[in-house]
């Protein structure tokens, strides 16, 4: 297969949602129709015994959520498919925004009783952002939910996107009898397997044997409803879907495989295979000749035993080759893989390359920040993964003084990873960890103690905002250096941030302080 055909076959999506809309059970789903796993397993700890494919850490299996970006790929009727299943969880949507940064696409998960909820709403911004086209899957058609218009209505206002169903349920909750494939003209009965994928049965919807199966109502409904639906909402455009003007929308019930194969067989397509990269230099496409790629996440521990640290790097253009030597620009020297890998969540195997779109774990050994590049030799540097000012903070102290090289170790891994952001006072010395949610200061606890051995406890500090600055004017910024020294601090990249204990504060330095420039993502 030549380059331009690896590329055509490769689907590269994140799968996002508010917390709880089911979004790693259907990913979990789309698992078992790609033949990676035979059982599948739910998400919340006392369903089933086996916990889920995409959330590996202990604390999620105990916990139920997902805390991190998980990585997997399948082949699926002649298609790569990479899927990244993010955290829902509001506390994380660091990693999720920084995730959106690496895909073509995203397939959004809303529950039908609940509709568009806050982070949706917050996660499509960031898709808008982008222009990254989405596809909506409605889940949990078997409990009692919402109208299934009204919840076209919600998604057109709140997600401020057209809509377009490529599915339609047949009936909700304990009257729910399956799906009407509009893409494929074709109605999909299903019986509920929780565990593996069922059978289906395919009827014309004009013919006789409709009435037989659902009943003459429930027939005649669905006839009403696909009427209204054509009459109400133009014909699907891929094109305007690719532009990320229309999002097709989908019904199911994921744990109970209803709808998600529909999902899956349209997914496959008609979504974008891998698309060109703004570079700072240059527009970087998929079909360029030589090798590009930016680190998007870092995660220590993947395997407790070895400690290893792995830098998750998305292929942007070129292919990639296992040994060959690549620049990494920051360090501005040229690194070897000898055992790059790709992931089935915690599971991973070597590869000899990889291609656009593809996502490859690279052994860290320190080399890597979150947002390097690496390429053949041209000087790239790709943009878009910021780092948002943290919204609460506490001093981390060492609990237990013999282990003070594993906590110092831990905590350096921990934030390579984008976990949280640390920062040293320079007033008293002392590390600052801020994050965006309490349940990351739970998480980086938990891991201290159960990856690194090490024990911490925290220490409130009361701050309302953490700010990089920077000047032209350098007296200006001494002087105001001096004049905040209690509240002044160095990031783990050297940058100086302004610790503000209250919004009063903030404006009144920004007012006295013209020529000083107060930053509140990272990217500046």
């Amino acid at each position: 297969m030549n380059i331009q055909e690896e590329i055509g076959r490769r689907r590269t999506f994140a799968i996002i949602s508010h917390p709880d809309a089911g979004k790693t059970t259907l990913t979990e789903k789309l698992l078992l129709f790609g033949g990676q796993i035979q059982v599948a397993g739910a998400v919340k700890s006392n369903k089933i015994k086996k916990s889920a494919t995409s959330d590996w850490m202990e604390i999620e299996k105990q916990r139920g959520i997902s805390v991190t970006t998980s990585v997997m790929e399948f082949d699926y009727q002649g298609y790569k498919i990479n899927i990244l299943d993010t955290p829902g969880h509001q506390d994380f949507a660091e990693d999720t925004f920084r995730t959106l940064t690496a895909v073509d696409s995203v397939i959004i998960v809303v529950d039908s009783a609940k509709g568009v909820e806050t982070q949706t709403r917050k996660l499509m911004a960031v898709c808008r952002m982008r222009n990254t086209p989405v596809i909506v899957f409605v889940n949990k058609m078997d409990r009692e939910g919402r109208d299934p218009f009204d919840l076209l209505d919600e998604l057109e206002n709140e997600l401020q996107i057209a809509v377009r169903p490529l599915s339609w349920p047949i009936d909700q909750g304990a009257r729910f009898k399956g799906v009407y494939n509009i893409y494929e003209q074709k109605l999909d009965l299903f019986t509920p397997n929780k565990q593996r994928v069922t059978e289906k049965i395919e009827i014309d919807v004009n013919s006789a044997q409709l009435d037989e199966s659902i009943g003459e109502e429930q027939a005649e409904h669905l006839r009403n409803d696909l009427e209204l639906v054509n009459g109400v909402y133009p014909e699907f455009d891929v094109n305007e879907y690719l532009d990320a003007k229309v999002a097709p929308v989908f019904f199911g019930s994921a744990l109970n495989n209803f709808g998600v194969e529909e999902l899956l067989n349209c997914f496959v397509k008609i979504a974008p295979s891998p698309r060109p990269v703004q570079a700072i230099e240059r527009v970087v496409n998929p079909e360029d000749a030589k090798f590009t790629g930016f680190i998007f996440k870092i995660t220590a521990n993947i395997d407790p035993n070895h400690r290893s640290c792995v830098a998750f790097c998305k292929v942007c253009s070129g292919k990639f080759v296992r040994n060959a030597p690549y620049r990494h620009i920051r360090l501005g020297k040229d690194l070897r893989f000898s055992s790059p890998t790709q992931f089935m969540a915690q599971r991973k195997s070597t590869i000899d390359e990889a291609y656009p779109g593809d996502i490859i774990g690279l052994p860290d050994t320190g080399n890597f920040k979150i947002g390097d590049t690496l390429t053949e030799g041209e000087l790239l540097h790709f943009k878009g993964l910021p780092s948002f000012s943290p919204e609460m903070f506490k001093y981390i102290e060492n609990a237990d003084p013999m282990k003070t090289k594993q906590l110092a170790k831990g905590i350096d891994q921990l934030m390579g990873e984008g976990v949280a952001q640390l920062c040293v006072n320079q007033h008293n010395g002392r590390k600052l960890i801020g994050t965006v949610g309490q349940l990351q200061f739970e998480v980086i606890q938990y891991r201290l103690e159960n990856e690194y051995n090490a024990k911490c406890r925290w220490e409130p500090v009361s701050l309302y905002k953490a700010c990089w600055i920077e000047s032209d004017d350098q007296v200006e910024l001494e002087n105001f250096k001096r004049r905040k020294y209690q509240y002044m601090a160095k990031d783990i990249e050297g940058r100086d941030v302004f610790l503000a204990d209250s919004n009063y504060v903030l404006q009144m330095a920004q007012n006295d302080f013209k020529n000083i420039r107060f930053h509140f993502t990272s990217e500046f």
